[in-house]
């Protein structure tokens, strides 16, 4: 691979690997089968990916729809210049109806409030707005329990401007060992699906499998699918692995800026949690929780440079960390610092940074904020 332009000044950087995607996808859409549509999640900037370059990845990998969460992100992509269908699954207010219309999006819809003024928007623009209802089967947010969505559909039938396009539900449990809720969720879900069909309410995308569900549920695909975090080759289990090869798509490089020797009891970062009782060599590395670098990596996180595992020592601060390279001699200001990700053949992959932070991997990616560049590939 060709050395990668940086912008000027650059320090930090994400690494976006567009061919991952592509090749994530296309595990997907092998493992789903052709007659399965894919709807691939970019929301909140494509889980940390961005949104623009990782939506076309996807779609020219074989997606047929994207999904994002709000408005704001769906007229993103929209001015961006993807003309590929949009659902908003979050709540868009009544005062969205006429950007929902002005943009060609899909939406979710769980009140007659927004119905109403949806279907305003659509009729006074001469328009068709395609709604997706959204059934609560048991994860306990947002959408109407199953008893609710009939009559909800009735009411909703008979707006105009309005198309019950699809219907769709979220798995609470789909990545634990135990697969009974996700059944009984998908049960529930079916039942709601066949007492709309008793009254000739039929909706042509009926889907309610994530990635985990992708997975490990054949039996829910049904109209079609919305992997979001195998998307980016990150896996959504800690329980259990994927049955198909994941790429993962971010890296995060950062430079060594020092390289100095901290003397023996010479407190290090905030606080001094970390107060070396020998002569330590350490580099400076400048990436921070300002960065969307975890500050529970506090003396637990570590770093890859030189093929070779640092600690991090100290509190992680805003701008910046410490790690330990008194084991790495080679280490000299300039190197490439690995965050997560690979080097060569070691790898410190975005799950084991999320167990050393206490967290999980959709974070770990999700986190990083704007100010660290992303470059693509």
């Amino acid at each position: 691979m060709a050395d990668l332009i940086l912008p000027p000044g650059t320090v930090t950087w994400a690494e976006i690997d567009l061919a991952a995607i592509s090749a994530n996808i296309q595990a997907i859409r092998r493992h789903v089968g052709s007659q399965v549509q894919v709807i691939a999640v970019v929301k909140a900037n494509a889980y940390g990916h961005g949104a623009v370059q990782a939506a076309p990845a996807a779609l020219e990998a074989g997606a047929s729809r994207l999904a994002v969460h709000r408005l704001v992100e769906a007229i993103e992509l929209r001015e961006a210049g993807i003309e590929a269908p949009v659902l908003v699954m979050g709540y868009v207010p009544a005062d969205g109806a006429s950007d929902l219309v002005r943009y060609r999006l899909s939406v979710s819809l769980t009140t007659l409030e927004c119905a109403k003024a949806y279907s305003g928007a659509a009729a006074a623009a001469g328009a068709i707005l395609p709604v997706h209802v959204k059934v609560d089967t048991g994860m306990g947010r947002y959408g109407l329990l199953p008893e609710e969505v009939l009559p909800f559909c009735r009411a909703v039938r008979g707006l105009p401007g309005l198309e019950l396009e699809g219907i769709f539900t979220h798995f609470c449990t789909a990545d634990a060992a135990d697969p009974s809720y996700m059944e009984l969720q998908f049960d529930r879900f079916i039942a709601v699906i066949e007492a709309c069909k008793a009254e000739g309410i039929n909706f042509r995308l009926r889907h309610c499998c994530n990635s985990a569900a992708v997975m490990r549920f054949p039996r829910a695909y049904l109209d079609a699918v919305r992997p979001g975090i195998a998307m980016y080759g990150l896996q959504p289990s800690s329980d259990w692995e994927s049955p198909f090869p994941l790429q993962p798509v971010m890296t995060l490089k950062s430079r060594v800026v020092r390289v100095r020797e901290i003397p023996a009891g010479w407190g290090i970062g905030y606080g001094r949690t970390f107060v070396p009782e020998k002569p330590t060599r350490v580099a400076l590395i400048p990436v921070g929780y300002g960065d969307g670098y975890h500050r529970s990596l506090s003396n637990r996180g570590v770093v890859l440079l030189h093929g070779k595992r640092a600690p991090v020592l100290g509190r992680v601060s805003m701008d910046q960390i410490i790690i330990d390279v008194t084991g790495i001699p080679e280490t000299e200001e300039g190197d490439i610092a690995i965050l997560f990700g690979t080097d060569g053949k070691v790898a410190l992959r975005a799950e084991e940074i999320a167990a050393m932070a206490g967290t999980i991997n959709y974070e770990v990616t999700t986190a990083i904020l704007p100010r660290v560049a992303r470059v693509y590939h």
